[in-house]
């Protein structure tokens, strides 16, 4: 896991599940439609269900989707607390890379001088 200076911990593996076309797909699909079990996602979508549930899998560790076992089938659904998180983490990045460049540009307009 990586910090930021002020010690926010970086959202490392929603940002390795979200890098995925696919993963992001699935928690689209979770997120619009609703809960939904592995082999009615790969109706939708051009890859197994096999695939989708290693997708699934991998979202679930990330946090993005939580499982519930109805009888003999698994359903997912989204669970989008740990993106907000990214996002929040990535705000406090932009903000601090915004404050670095402001002092760049101030420093390069000092040394040029009037």
């Amino acid at each position: 896991m990586t910090r930021t200076a002020e010690g926010v911990q970086a959202p490392d593996d929603v940002l390795v599940a979200l890098a995925d076309p696919i993963r992001r797909e699935v928690l689209a699909v979770l997120a619009s439609e609703g809960a939904a079990t592995s082999t009615s996602l790969a109706a939708s979508l051009p890859i197994t269900r096999q695939a989708v549930a290693k997708h699934l899998a991998v979202l679930d560790r990330a946090g993005l989707v939580r499982a519930h076992r109805a009888g003999r089938e698994v359903r997912y659904e989204a669970d989008l607390q740990p993106l907000r998180r990214a996002t929040r983490w990535m705000d406090t990045l932009a903000t601090q890379w915004e404050h670095r460049l402001d002092a760049i540009k101030d420093l390069a307009e000092g040394a040029t001088g009037p």
